[in-house]
């Protein structure tokens, strides 16, 4: 019985491989195949890989139970990363989601060094991420996203290249934060607006405070000067067209009267 349990795991795994990669054992007869201009096959003749490297596009021709090929597809292909609850530096925790673009430039290594190439590559994206977020702060995360972005892709890029796997762009998509940690942002932020308003503010009335200074030194020079700002004053009251009546009084003639 447990032979039998063993012959049929053999069968399983030998029609496993056979998926993988085309057999020509069917017939007797040179077998012509083709690939696409966006393809490459990669032969192998009695279980090594042909000289030359990959075929491809167009006809090639295949011994009979000889020869097996894998077509690899070049074309560049994106995976959205899943959200990855991070702990930054600052022990705060984030749900970042990234985007990485990337294509195969050696098709002969990516099918003898790995596995699925392309999987692989997907796997080690969501691992790069939180690894590389996990030593910066929140505030780095938050602010330097294309920094960030620059050294997942360098590193994804090193990671790849033996398995011939050319990482072309990373891109972080969006770091979400807790609520408590936005309100405590939110407070912090009004707070910083409100002290720098009151900055603006004191600064604003220091500046007018020097102004009238030098206004009331340059009025004191002349007394004529004083009396044409009473007539400015008496104008503008006027074209507002209000019933109010001003008369000015000399400020001397108050002081005369205080004294007695």
């Amino acid at each position: 019985m447990a032979d039998n349990i063993d012959d049929d795991e053999a069968d399983d795994k030998n029609n496993d491989n056979n998926d993988d990669a085309y057999n020509t054992c069917n017939n007797d007869e040179i077998n012509e195949e083709i690939v696409q201009e966006y393809e490459r096959a990669v032969i192998f003749r009695l279980g090594r890989v042909k000289q030359g490297g990959a075929v491809g596009p167009g006809i090639f021709f295949l011994l009979p139970c000889v020869d097996t090929f894998k077509s690899v597809d070049l074309r560049t292909f994106s995976y959205d990363i899943p959200p990855q609850e991070i702990l930054t530096k600052d022990s705060v925790t984030v749900a970042v989601d990234a985007v990485f673009y990337a294509r195969i430039f050696d098709p002969t290594m990516s099918v003898i060094k790995v596995s699925d190439a392309q999987s692989s590559t997907k796997l080690l994206a969501a691992t790069t991420l939180r690894n590389i977020l996990g030593t910066k702060a929140l505030t780095e995360v938050l602010s330097d996203r294309e920094h960030i972005s620059k050294s997942m892709e360098e590193t994804l890029d090193a990671a790849t290249h033996p398995w011939g796997v050319k990482v072309e762009r990373v891109e972080v998509k969006d770091v979400r934060l807790p609520v408590q940690m936005q309100r405590a942002m939110a407070a912090e932020a009004e707070s910083a607006r409100e002290a720098r308003a009151k900055v603006i503010a004191a600064e604003g009335e220091m500046k007018a405070s020097r102004a009238l200074k030098e206004a009331a030194d340059i009025i004191s020079e002349s007394p004529s000067a004083l009396q044409l700002r009473y007539l400015q004053t008496l104008n503008t009251i006027a074209a507002e067209k209000n019933s109010t009546i001003i008369f000015p009084v000399p400020v001397d003639i108050i002081t005369a009267f205080a004294k007695k």
